[in-house]
């Protein structure tokens, strides 16, 4: 598919401007936390430096007012002194630590990978070390940039998914456009052929000719009903899935290749399912079809109908080359196909023929070298 330039520009314009936004919310974020944490160290230099000063008092001595207010202010940075003759005292911090010496020694090893330890001097004499760890605050504020990054990340997919379902969206209108103009086309030539064919019945030449015409024109008629229903809710009926399987395996039968042998084997008689008769035939022939391109024209097609419960299920195997496991999921993906001619509509018409319409499944049962099994399952109407 050719994108238009000016898209792609304006596509690249915008890739570029939110990369430049996000560029500098992170960097101002990331300037704030350093302007943060520098500001909570010149707090904790001056709690130092008042610390030092209440310890050099002498015991008599009245601290003052203002070295009360500097240690009463802080509140919210967790902090270890270890005095000179270690004794450890913790500020903000659970005083659980106190009574355990390995949880002191391995935060103290944190704080120090946090922030610098700020020596407690008085007259050239260190009194104390001061260890202190990030607020809860700058904390916080350090995991802003990723939970930002997650943010857009998830805005970004949310973004992506819903341009691509409506590029989907115009995409599946665009077929089912398509499909509607190709039977009203198709039908003008149809009505014509019909007429031809009744005025041939009339005239002196073997009869099996115009039955052979007519079932062509049958299957014209069944085709271009297809394509009609394209985009559109199917009108369901029940129907002998046995029968209308059988029908469009033997319509194919006859008209391919005699070097490929087809089976045809049913557990039951008869078995009603709920069916729009001619998608439900469609993909029973892309199935079949697809086998006959597996084996080049050559080998062995079989389909079997098996009930299971309140489901049953039909096989539709060949003796192909195989479709590698990797790719059984991609196979009904629409344009997907390993053919050197072909759109890849055929499996993904299939399993939309049977999943959105008929609330069935089809998957690949199996594959390998000898061949390959899919499935299709629909419900039984009891």
């Amino acid at each position: 598919m050719n994108f238009n330039p000016k898209h792609k520009a304006t596509n690249l314009l915008l890739l570029i401007a939110s990369f430049a936004i996000v560029s500098l919310i992170l960097w101002n974020t990331n300037s704030f936390f350093k302007k943060f944490k520098e500001e909570e160290r010149n707090k904790m230099e001056i709690w130092a430096m008042a610390q030092s000063e209440f310890l050099s008092l002498a015991v008599d001595a009245d601290p003052g007012n203002l070295h009360i207010k500097i240690f009463q202010n802080n509140t919210s940075t967790p902090m270890i002194l270890v005095n000179k003759d270690n004794s450890i005292k913790v500020n903000n911090m659970p005083l659980a630590f106190l009574k355990d010496t390995s949880l002191i020694r391995k935060k103290i090893a944190t704080f120090s990978n946090e922030n610098r330890p700020i020596s407690i001097d008085y007259k050239g004499e260190t009194l104390a070390t001061l260890y202190y760890g990030n607020s809860e605050v700058l904390n916080k504020l350090k995991y802003y940039p990723i939970a930002l990054l997650l943010i857009i990340c998830l805005f970004g997919t949310v973004i992506y998914f819903l341009f691509k379902t409506n590029k989907t969206s115009e995409q599946n209108k665009l077929w089912a456009g398509m499909a509607k103009e190709t039977a009203h086309q198709i039908g003008t030539p149809l009505s014509s052929l019909l007429g031809w064919n009744e005025l041939l019945k009339t005239e002196n030449i073997n009869p099996e000719i115009a039955k052979e015409i007519e079932k062509d024109i049958y299957r014209l008629e069944t085709i271009t009903e297809r394509f009609s229903k394209i985009g559109s809710l199917p009108i369901l009926k029940e129907c002998d899935i046995v029968e209308e399987t059988k029908n469009a395996f033997e319509y194919l039968r006859l008209r391919s290749s005699k070097f490929i042998q087809f089976s045809f084997h049913s557990q039951v008689e008869h078995m009603p399912v709920l069916l729009n008769s001619a998608l439900y035939n469609w993909t029973i022939e892309n199935l079949v079809k697809n086998g006959i391109d597996a084996m080049k024209g050559k080998g062995s097609i079989a389909i079997e109908i098996i009930p299971h419960g309140q489901m049953v299920r039909i096989l539709i195997s060949d003796t192909g080359s195989g479709i590698p496991k990797k790719n059984f999921s991609t196979i009904f993906t629409p344009g997907v196909t390993s053919k050197k001619r072909g759109w890849g509509l055929g499996l993904s018409l299939a399993k939309r023929i049977v999943e959105e319409y008929h609330k069935g499944k089809i998957k690949v049962l199996s594959s390998s070298k000898e061949g390959t099994i899919m499935q299709i399952a629909l419900k039984i109407n009891r």
